[in-house]
């Protein structure tokens, strides 16, 4: 994410640029200025953030998937016999023994992944994902598949067996499992989709689900949590949505939310919800972006109502990915990626509350950053989103990703900004890693970044599957180059006994993938292939769990992670998570490939029964020494 300039600055800042080194600051063509968008859509805004010259934010890769998922069609046909489905021999045929959070068995795809334990219980974990399942129910409504009337849903999972075993599953709008209620049309909502899942207890063993739900084709956008509560059977059930800061308006829209509850016993606001999220503005004559502060609000009885939103982020107008933390004396803190209207590089910025989330300290920089580039040999969507948690003696730790001098080590280079030395440049001198900071007094001061996985961010992927013979005869060999290791995603989570533990996914392995060069249009053709196309190199991730006191790690992927399974690639999510209960096992939670089962139902398409490989999302639990 980079930053924005209202266009009444533009010249001033474009005089200013020539005279500072290293500046990514540039003016907005005239013709750009007058540019307008049709921000009463989805597509409309996406494109008004991604059209703004000098800018770099973006909405959450949901929001950028959901802008471009295909209508779905209903009519009299035959059902579908793929003449080609893009697959590998790499490709896995089962998570085991990681276990398979989501409950489905019809190919829908989950991916972006929230997880949470209960304070009190360290047995009942629950878990959450975008979710779409809906797209491959084989029920009607009133006729029409309701794969056909599906969407993007806000998708949670439970297990009362420290993530052993999971429910619930939904099969159709008369049972809808552990689907949130209330958002969306087939769960008995108003809102066309939803998604972008956090999850948070309180000290009583409520959980709280929040999420977002949205149109694509009007305006109509907010922020809903769900209240949820386990009955003597362990059974967990979801109340119905409250709305936060809903919204019709085409000038404003509501994305990346996260939510936290004050879970400790002895804090003076115990049991209070916070939700932070960001408030992307513009103008409502043109539809230009303005500005993306991070909003706030917060709950005194269990969800049931929230305050009024209140801007956090102060002189940090161009945020995206907040995450609110509690610490055990009850202050709040929020940190998110952000910059100001002058500076050259996004930071980590942190602001904290002590009186329950009513009033808020200015914003301050933990550290600078550079926001990756795609991950080479990948086509999805990519963030520097932090991820943070606080211990039980008060110390602050926050992680996110960066771009890395390959040579230098520094985490903070212009020369590794994509859109200044461009993508081949930052493909040969700079690699993506996790990193964090800490803070021993509250936030006011900061360590210098470090590296989550020194051993991983010091080795190269490795190749596998090499060579491959082309459709023309000729061989794609292995890379000639070894590319460092790129890690993206961090979750953090501190167990009550100070146990700190980072995770993040690890492109550790490349291998050859072979392309669609011809096939139908979408959403059929992300399913079958007309006909098939050359080889390219693809990197595959692995999932690492890491104790950041010992350094000792473990990775919890039984296989390589092809993401070129589910959305053309494209999206598998925009975070990963991490959580631990009071007896110091990890819960880490992540979206995986390496599954397969057969898809009938489609997007309203009826296909021969095919077997596919999906985006699922998976967990591992464990203690690292």
């Amino acid at each position: 994410m980079n930053r924005h300039y209202p266009i009444i600055v533009v010249v001033i800042l474009a005089l200013f640029t020539a005279t500072i080194a290293g500046s990514t600051t540039r003016a907005t063509p005239a013709k750009a200025a007058r540019q307008q968008y049709n921000i009463n859509t989805l597509a409309g805004k996406v494109a008004s953030v991604n059209g703004t010259a000098g800018l770099q934010i973006r909405f959450s890769a949901f929001i950028e998937q959901e802008a471009e998922e295909p209508d779905a069609y209903f009519g009299p046909s035959a059902p579908i016999s793929p003449s080609f489905v893009l697959s590998s021999p790499l490709d896995g045929t089962s998570v085991a023994p990681a276990v398979t959070v989501n409950q489905d068995t019809a190919g829908a795809p989950q991916n972006e992944t929230a997880i949470a334990v209960d304070p009190n219980n360290p047995n009942r974990v629950v878990a959450a994902a975008n979710d779409y399942v809906t797209r491959t129910w084989s029920c009607t409504v009133s006729g029409t598949p309701c794969s056909a009337l599906g969407d993007g849903y806000s998708g949670t999972y439970f297990s009362n067996d420290g993530g052993a075993t999971w429910g619930d599953v939904s099969s159709d709008p008369a049972h809808l499992g552990t689907l949130i209620p209330g958002v969306t049309h087939l769960t008995g909502g108003p809102y066309d989709a939803g998604g972008d899942p956090a999850l948070a207890f309180d000290s009583q063993g409520n959980v709280f689900y929040a999420g977002l739900g949205f149109n694509r084709l009007s305006a109509a956008n907010t922020v809903a949590v769900n209240k949820g509560t386990f009955d003597g059977a362990g059974k967990l059930s979801w109340g119905p949505p409250t709305f936060i800061n809903p919204t019709t308006s085409p000038a404003v829209f509501n994305d990346k939310e996260w939510i936290a509850a004050d879970w400790h016993v002895s804090s003076p606001f115990r049991d209070r919800v916070y939700v932070s999220w960001t408030r992307f503005i513009f103008n409502p004559m043109t539809g230009a972006y303005v500005q993306s502060p991070i909003s706030f609000a917060y709950s005194t009885d269990g969800g049931q109502t929230f305050s009024n939103p209140q801007n956090i982020s102060g002189n940090v107008l161009y945020g995206q990915g907040s995450r609110p933390v509690v610490g055990y004396d009850g202050t709040v803190y929020v940190f998110w990626d952000g910059s100001t209207r002058l500076s050259a590089l996004d930071s980590t910025y942190m602001v904290k509350s002590t009186d329950g989330g009513v009033t808020w300290s200015k914003p301050k920089a933990v550290a600078k950053l550079v926001d990756i580039a795609p991950l080479a040999n990948t086509a999805f969507r990519v963030n520097s989103f932090p991820a943070a948690a606080a211990a039980p003696n008060g110390d602050l730790y926050v992680a996110w990703t960066t771009e890395v001098n390959d040579t230098t080590g520094n985490t903070a280079d212009p020369v590794c900004a994509y859109w200044i030395s461009g993508t081949a440049s930052v493909y040969a001198h700079c690699h993506a890693a996790t990193v964090y900071s800490k803070s021993t007094n509250g936030g006011a001061t900061w360590s210098a970044p470090a590296l989550i996985f020194p051993g991983l961010d010091a080795s190269t992927r490795t190749a596998v599957g090499y060579p491959v013979t082309q459709p023309n005869g000729s061989t794609l060999n292995s890379p000639s180059t070894a590319r460092r290791v790129d890690t993206l995603w961090p979750g953090v989570a501190i167990s009550p006994s100070g146990t700190v533990y980072m995770s993040a996914y690890a492109a550790d392995t490349v291998s050859p993938w072979q392309t669609c060069a011809s096939g139908p249009p979408l959403p059929v053709g992300r399913i079958t292939c007309t006909t098939l196309g050359n080889y390219i190199h693809n990197a595959r991730l692995n999932y690492h769990v890491t104790n950041i006191g010992s350094g000792g790690v473990q990775m919890v992927t039984t296989n390589p992670i092809n993401t070129r399974n589910g959305f053309g690639g494209g999206f598998i999510g925009d975070y990963t998570d991490l959580a631990v209960g009071s007896d110091n096992v990890f819960h880490a939670l992540w979206t995986d490939t390496n599954n397969k089962q057969n898809v009938v139902w489609f997007y309203g398409y009826e296909f021969e029964p095919t077997s596919i490989n999906q985006e699922d999302v998976v967990t591992a639990s464990g203690i690292i020494p």
